[in-house]
Formats: C-alpha cells, structure tokens, sequence
C-alpha cells in the first residue's frame, strides 16, 4: 500500500518539512508535559517567599522596624546574594544554581533536559506575581487616598517632584563629569538613576505609621506619583541618547502629552462614570458585585497606562483614587486587603531576591572603584531628595524632613534605571555597581528614617489599624 493507493490521505508536508515539525511536536510535547512541573516550581517558590515575607516582617515589627524592610531583607537572603532558593534567568542564570530548582528535581519528576525551561516558565510566573502585587498596592494606596487633598496639595507636590528630579540629576551628573571624569553619556545615565522614587515602598511605609492620608503623606504621595511620570521621560531620554546617540524629541513630547490626558482624562472621566458604576453594583446580585467590577476598572487602566508607555501602576493608582470617591469606599477597601495580602509581599520578596549585595563587598578588588563613586551618589541620593523638603510653600508646621525622607527610596525604579543601562553598553561595570549600590542603601535606610523623623518631630507613629499595612502583619 502507497500513498498513491490514497491520494487523499496524502501529507499535507513534503518529507524534507518532518524534521521541522517534529521538532515542534516534541516542543510541544515537552512544554505540555513540563505543565505541572512549572505549577509545582510556582508553589514552592511562593511557599518560600511567603515564609521568608513573614518572618522578615514580624521580626521587624517586633524591634519596632518598619516591616517592609523586614520583607526586603527577607529577599535578599532568599536570592541571589545568599542561599539561591529564588533567582531568576537575568545575568545568565539556567536554573542550575537555583536551590529550589534542585529541591524540585529532587522530589518530582524533573529531568536535567528540562530544568531550564521550567525554571524560566517558573520565574516568568512569579515576575508576573509580582507586578500584580505592586498593581494591587498601588490601586489600594488610590483608595486610602483623598483625591481632594492630593488636589489641594498639588503645587507643592508639583515643586517637590520637579525639585527631586532635577536636583540629583545635575548633581550625580555634574559630579561624576567633574570629580571621576566619566564620560559624558554615562554620567547622564547615573544622573538619571538618581531622579527615581519608589512609590510603592514610601506608600507602604506611611501606611504601616497611619500617614499616608496626613499632609507630609498626600504630598510625598503626589510627587511620587509625578516622579514616576518624569522618571518615565527621562528614562525614554537618556536611553535613546545611549541607543542613538540623540534624543527624539517627538517621544518626549509624546510621553509628556499621553501622561497628562491619561491621568487627568481617567480621573475627570472615572467621577463623571461613578454614579453609573454604582448603580451597576446595586443590581448585581452575585458575589463580589463591587470588588470584581473595581478591580475590572482597576486592571483596565493599567493597561491603557502599560500600552501607552507609561508605567501600569499609574493607571491602579488613579483608579483607587476615582473609586475612593464613591460611598463604597469602605468597603473596597476591606475587600481587597485580603488580595494585597497574597500578592504585595511577592512583590517586595522579588525586589530583594533579585538585589545583588555582593557589589558592596570592598575585598573584591573589581568592586572598589565602585564603591567609592557609591559613596558619592549615595550623598547625592539623599541629599537631592531631602532638599525638596524645603521647597514645600505655604503649610505651616508641615513636617519638611519627612517629605524630604519620604523621596529617598529608589528601590525597583532604580533597578530599572540600572537594568536598561546594562543592557545598552553604556555603563561600566563600576558605575553600574555604583548605581545598584545606591539604590539598594537607600531603599533599606529610608523605611527606619522615615519613621524615626516622623517621631522626633513631635509627630505620634500608631499601631498600624486595619488597612493597608495590614499586608506585612
């Protein structure tokens, strides 16, 4: 019997095309088979970081730390910089250095063949966890805020954001140019590491002290919120300039543009879409009428700020603040502290886990240079952000030292900043240690400072109530 027998049961392929397509099926079939391996790398890794959140954070709590940084510290000894349980691919990693990876093959099915690819689909997983984490805690740091007083406050926080990111940024890059003659593009690319603010570990900070609705807290909120719209532009800036040499000015004003009728254009149209909203829950009739249909909106504006260049937790920052205006307030807020729960600490796990300490070791000899341009943008870093406490007009008996405190995290922006210079060329390896160095310093020093000049500045630090903070407890 031929194929000729059976004209139409004739491939569809000529023989020269099978080994392409089995290779594929056997892809296919390997990708499937992996499936419940990847499941099982998913939840040890979260068994690990949810063990590693708690007691990191309790232990913090109990020495009256901030428990964020118990959570951060926790990463890091989790990751790469010291027992290796969770890492992820960057810097060349296959998985084969990953203690989870090995407890994983040691107690399933995983074979060597397919460790990397469960390794990779597992890290991806919990990357994606992370980014939810931080998206949900922007989006509930929306609700907890008064929209009305970020509005009354804006000019101030209008100024310190400018103030912030432009000091540090002629500083570091004056610096760098005068004091260790770094060539000009790189020092421009360190100066703009500078200008970022980690929103999201300042807001947790002031949440777990009961300040983030005080005046200190909305304005260190708002210009936070402005910083990452300017770290957004300068970072489109300084990369094109390492990419090509010059800046496209079209980009710029096209960021500048989309980030101001994004924010302003959700928020006028979420309030004018409010009342409409809420007579929608009132019908439903189902569980989670209100939540399912706040976080619909939630993730929806993330995703128009994610696809319009702009970063996904502006859009969940502006949809808590167009839900905190509804009577259902209150309780969005109690229903999503239960999800914060669950995903916020992957997200300051993961930023710990991928921070590399060893660039602080003074004993390597390749670390030394770094250190010491460390130590100078360490001192710009702190300064260029407490000197934006000054600026704050008009509020008598503000706290200007906590504004300023408030600023100084990098924290994930930082990496960021430090991540895309790596991967365009521009940076040697000491100033990209130098970079990651202050990044890492000021995102663990400014959780205890930030409640230390709260306190000493007369100022009472409660017991953090049910709310936010509720996530690290």
């Amino acid at each position: 019997m031929t194929w000729v027998d059976f004209p139409n049961l004739l491939p569809l392929h000529s023989p020269t095309d099978l080994p392409p397509l089995l290779a594929t099926a056997n892809q296919t079939a390997n990708e499937a088979a992996n499936g419940p391996l990847i499941l099982a790398g998913v939840l040890l890794s979260l068994v690990v970081v949810y063990l590693a959140s708690k007691l990191g954070g309790e232990l913090c709590a109990r020495i009256d730390l901030p428990p964020v940084l118990g959570e951060l510290v926790g990463g890091v000894l989790i990751g790469v910089s010291a027992l290796d349980l969770l890492v992820f691919p960057e810097g060349g990693e296959d998985g084969s250095g990953s203690l989870l990876m090995h407890l994983l093959q040691t107690t399933s099915t995983l074979t060597p063949e397919s460790l990397t690819s469960v390794f990779t689909a597992q890290s991806e997983v919990i990357s994606v966890l992370a980014e939810l984490g931080v998206v949900i805690l922007l989006f509930e740091i929306g609700l907890e805020s008064n929209l009305k007083e970020l509005i009354r406050v804006g000019p101030q926080a209008t100024v310190v954001a400018v103030v912030g990111v432009v000091t540090p940024f002629v500083l570091g890059t004056g610096g760098l140019l005068w004091f260790f003659h770094t060539p000009v593009v790189p020092a421009i690319f360190a100066g703009a590491a500078l200008t970022a603010t980690s929103i999201g570990i300042t807001a947790k900070v002031l949440a777990e002290i009961q300040k983030l609705t005080s005046g200190e807290g909305q304005i260190i909120i708002g210009a936070a919120v402005l910083d990452d719209v300017l770290g957004i532009i300068v970072l489109a800036v300084v990369a094109s300039l390492a990419r090509e040499g010059q800046v496209q000015i079209g980009n710029v004003i096209y960021l500048i543009v989309s980030a101001g009728v994004f924010l302003v254009g959700s928020i006028w149209l979420g309030r004018l879409l409010n009342p409409i909203l809420m007579s929608l829950m009132e019908r439903l009739q189902t569980r989670g009428k209100v939540l399912i249909p706040a976080l619909t909106i939630a993730f929806l504006l993330a995703y128009i700020a994610d696809v319009i260049q702009l970063e996904a937790i502006l859009g969940a920052f502006a949809a808590g603040l167009i839900l905190a205006e509804t009577d259902k307030r209150e309780e969005l807020i109690k229903q999503v502290v239960p999800i914060a729960d669950i995903l916020v600490p992957v997200f300051f796990i993961v930023v710990g886990a991928r921070t590399d300490v060893s660039v602080l070791n003074p004993f390597v000899p390749e670390n030394r240079e770094g250190l010491i341009m460390a130590s100078f943008l360490i001192v710009v870093a702190i300064v260029g952000k407490v000197v934006t406490g000054l600026t704050v007009f008009g509020k008598l008996g503000i706290n200007r030292l906590a504004i300023g405190v408030g600023m100084i995290p990098r924290g994930e922006v930082g990496l960021v900043f430090a991540a895309v210079g790596s991967a365009s060329g521009v940076l040697s390896k000491p100033l990209e240690a130098a970079i990651i160095v202050m990044v890492i310093l000021t995102t663990f020093l400014a959780p205890p400072f930030l409640r230390i000049v709260f306190t000493e500045q007369g100022d009472v630090v409660e017991k953090p109530a049910t709310s936010i903070s509720d996530s690290s407890d």
